[in-house]
């Protein structure tokens, strides 16, 4: 595989999901994977940072909406 524009491994590292709580990880995981399928599938360009750029502040929202659950023991 070449290597990836930096700004896309820049994005690519908020996305990382295993130091979180469960609770987090549930919300934070399908927006991580879908990121990663996207990056996987597109070429690097002002396109798809833009939509990685998108996704993460979607990410960012739910991760911040579940900060309100109570997870479940």
């Amino acid at each position: 595989m070449t290597e990836r524009h930096p700004g896309t491994t820049h994005l690519l590292r908020y996305f990382e999901y295993g130091h979180l709580p469960p609770h987090l990880k549930t919300v934070s995981k399908p927006c991580g994977d879908l990121a990663q399928q996207l990056a996987d599938a597109l070429p690097d360009g002002p396109e798809l940072t833009a939509g990685l750029r998108k996704l993460l502040e979607a990410k960012d929202c739910f991760v911040r909406a579940a900060l309100d659950t109570i997870p479940e023991a």
